[in-house]
């Protein structure tokens, strides 16, 4: 798969998504082993990962230029590295750049459109480039979000979870002194809501939306609003996860309540309830999207796209709903009010 160059060398990016000729990407069908008993759907594997570190004793130094980001608007693993990099204050120090949300058997690519466009960094038309690069036939899952070494030439990392916490803790020559995400003494306590939270709702409405069986389906949906109800109960003595102030856990949780109600209710069948039926996490959820780091890396066109759009199995005509009209900025959401000292655990 090659870039498609001028005689400027300027890239053109790939060409317009062709379901027909391309079918539709990815393979969600069950595993083999324990997990395809139930038809569960199984995540593919993140194989990158490489670490950023502050001395550089990792092989990859934190440097201000050297770093680029290859994300997606639609993805929530993604958006996180987004949101993260702008609450940090990290714009001018790691690039990034957006694929298009719309996306065929070829996988991710670069072309231009509203919120999108070509690669600014290596020219390449699909993402699928960068992994070959890395890693000469490479046959794996071509996923978003990527962190990429200019230097280098190769990708550093496609495990998302590591790539917002390098943000959080070895950019601090450039980062906002006034923001912690990830500060030490609340470490253990993030890590364990983080994994409650990856395991039930991150991954959990996915687990519900591709699940093959009833019982696979029940197993997913179950867990996802049992650990909603409980979140729902915390937040009402807190402003953010953690008490009073805004950390990694929160930027965790955003990504899958900010497509929720638009996406995952209807696509995926999380149906039991609607984010707006909680007045907790919706209040908390529009308190986020308060901050332009949130909104602003928001894009509810892309998420809408992306799903309905590239899921040919779970959605067949293709069709982008209208709705749902969401109040996400024209209510006040309140949680000021809550007390500011509050327990972290």
């Amino acid at each position: 798969m090659t870039t498609t160059t001028d005689r400027t060398g300027r890239a053109h990016g790939a060409s317009p998504v062709d379901f027909d000729a391309y079918g539709d990407y990815g393979d969600f069908r069950p595993k083999t082993g324990q997990q395809a008993s139930k038809a569960e759907f199984v995540r593919a594997a993140y194989p990158f990962r490489g670490r950023i570190t502050a001395d550089g004793s990792s092989g990859y130094p934190a440097e201000t230029g050297r770093y680029h980001l290859y994300i997606s608007w639609a993805c929530p693993w993604a958006q996180r590295t987004a949101i993260v990099r702008r609450l940090l204050g990290l714009e001018d120090v790691i690039s990034l750049s957006v694929v298009d949300p719309v996306r065929d058997g070829r996988g991710w690519a670069f072309r231009e459109g509203p919120g999108h466009g070509l690669d600014p960094v290596n020219g390449f038309a699909f993402l699928r480039e960068a992994y070959e690069a890395t890693e000469p036939g490479y046959g794996g899952h071509i996923s978003v979000p990527v962190l990429w070494d200019k230097q280098a030439g190769r990708i550093v990392s496609n495990n998302f979870p590591d790539i917002t916490i390098d943000l959080d803790t070895q950019f601090g020559r450039w980062s906002d002194p006034g923001v912690q995400l990830y500060p030490e003494a609340l470490r253990p306590q993030i890590d364990k809501i983080c994994e409650v939270i990856y395991t039930s709702v991150n991954n959990g409405v996915y687990r519900s939306g591709f699940a093959m069986s009833q019982e696979a389906y029940h197993e997913a949906v179950t867990g996802v609003f049992g650990v909603l109800d409980e979140l729902e109960q915390r937040l009402a003595i807190r402003r953010y996860l953690m008490g009073s102030s805004l950390t990694e856990a929160d930027v965790r949780l955003w990504v899958t309540l900010a497509r929720f109600d638009s996406v995952y209710y209807s696509h995926f069948k999380t149906s039991l309830r609607r984010l707006t039926d909680y007045p907790n996490l919706w209040g908390y959820a529009r308190d986020l999207y308060s901050l332009p780091a949130f909104r602003e890396t928001t894009n509810f066109d892309h998420i809408k796209r992306h799903y309905f759009i590239t899921h040919g199995r779970l959605n067949p005509t293709r069709i982008v709903p209208d709705g749902p009209l969401l109040a996400w900025a024209d209510t006040p959401h309140g949680r000021q009010a809550l007390a500011t000292a509050q327990p972290a655990g």
